[in-house]
């Protein structure tokens, strides 16, 4: 395979968005409800690297919440949380900072799903913002601190 060939492109963000589901399935009863550590989330820091990681952490989160209890609404709200998220992280030029996006956009996805479905909005909102918090800052900004200074390990990561 040609390295960064359209084919290969397609594949590296086809596999992100698998490898997410997979992470999200495979801790499932953390991974939803009032307190969600999704180890996935880390992924979500690859847009960092690369803008086009957008599509498949946004796809791995839409059907990761098709298995999700709040139903279509966390399908169509939360989806739309990790697209934000990435889209942001994606323009933020510092990684820490980056890590932080996740964090602050639970806030209008709870908001919304409190709306819809009469979630208790400050349970909610502490037990999402923690879980981002855990799952994409404490852990993650680490293991991705680490591989940045790996070029190597970035030049499989980024797609360009």
């Amino acid at each position: 395979m040609i390295k960064n060939s359209s084919l290969d492109i397609f594949v590296k963000i086809a596999v992100v968005a698998a490898i997410y589901v997979v992470l999200t399935v495979a801790i499932a009863p953390i991974s939803y409800g009032p307190i969600q550590v999704r180890i996935s989330e880390i992924l979500v820091l690859l847009a960092f690297y690369d803008k086009r990681y957008i599509v498949s952490l946004t796809i791995g989160c839409l059907f990761s919440n098709i298995l999700s209890p709040l139903g279509m609404a966390d399908i169509i709200v939360g989806t739309l949380g990790t697209f934000f998220s990435v889209y942001a992280i994606s323009k933020t030029k510092n990684l820490f900072i980056a890590t932080l996006w996740p964090t602050i956009f639970c806030i209008p996805v709870v908001g919304t799903l409190h709306l819809l479905i009469g979630l208790p909005f400050w349970i909610y909102l502490f037990g999402f913002m923690i879980g981002e918090f855990i799952s994409v800052t404490i852990v993650g900004y680490p293991i991705v601190n680490f591989i940045s200074k790996n070029s190597k390990l970035i030049s499989i990561i980024q797609l360009t």
